[in-house]
């Protein structure tokens, strides 16, 4: 809020001061996208990796419980 403010209040034009500011809005929500594309990311990933577990767990769960009905264990 300082920073508008002080740019709001800047000696330079007033079309400087908005292009200085749009310039800044559009860091900002570059920024955001950027954050929110690793979260996404992040999501997928865990995704990926609960399912490969899951998908072990059950083959492992599977072998276990063939192994038992046969006396191997």
């Amino acid at each position: 809020m300082g920073l508008v403010a002080g740019l709001l209040l800047a000696p330079e034009r007033g079309s400087e001061t908005r292009r200085i500011l749009n310039r800044r809005a559009n860091d900002l929500k570059n920024r955001f996208n950027d954050f929110v594309d690793g979260v996404a990311d992040r999501f997928e990933s865990f995704k990926h990796d609960a399912g490969n577990m899951a998908t072990s767990a059950t083959r492992e769960a599977k072998s276990f419980a063939g192994d038992t009905r046969s006396g191997n264990k």
